[in-house]
């Protein structure tokens, strides 16, 4: 089930902290360009074959045998699925330090 959600329901503040989650937290495994590291790649290319919803699910409860951390106890369901989008639209790429 994909969530619903709008960007809008995320304040500005939230989502520049939110991408900078994904910069900073995700980058430290996958590459500050997420061109893959010790993690996998996250490039729009690489998650074009992935549903929405799946991807939410494994930000928030991880994969077994992964080194990536569940985020359900930092994150709301449309927090994860504002980071999906991003990374779809490569916006994490865009990220103000």
């Amino acid at each position: 089930m994909t969530p619903v959600w709008s960007e809008d329901s995320i304040p500005a503040t939230r989502q520049k902290e939110l991408l900078y989650l994904l910069q900073q937290d995700c980058g430290s495994c996958r590459g500050l360009t997420f061109k893959g590291g010790l993690g996998t790649p996250l490039l729009p290319a690489n998650l074009a074959d992935k549903p929405d919803d799946a991807l939410v699910e494994i930000i928030m409860q991880s994969l077994p045998g992964r080194p990536m951390p569940p985020w359900r106890f930092l994150l709301e369901e449309k927090e994860a699925a504002f980071l999906v989008r991003a990374m779809r639209t490569s916006q994490t790429l865009k990220v103000e330090q």
